[in-house]
């Protein structure tokens, strides 16, 4: 094999997560990283779905919280049809 060096940034603490990982599967970076490339050579695909991460931030899960504190809060006034929401933003 005829190697080549690859240089890349990544974040230090996801760096060292991924090394203890891999240090479980009893593999090095080096070795994940072409098991990597070469499935994409292979499949000519990035071996796995890329999707939004499913969970909350912060900043929604916040806002849930109030949702459920506003929806069980019996002094917050509500509206049973869209008509009366509008009548009252408008006044």
């Amino acid at each position: 094999m005829n190697a080549a060096n690859l240089s890349i940034r990544v974040d230090a603490a996801l760096k060292k997560d991924v090394e203890s990982c891999l240090d479980e599967m009893g593999m090095n970076m080096s070795t994940a990283i072409n098991i990597y490339l070469k499935q994409i050579a292979k499949l000519r695909a990035i071996p796995f779905p890329i999707t939004a991460d499913p969970r909350p931030n912060k900043a929604t899960i916040a806002a849930i919280a109030e949702g459920e504190r506003i929806a069980h809060d019996p002094t917050v006034k509500g509206y049973r049809d869209m008509d009366s929401l509008r009548e009252a933003l408008e006044s």
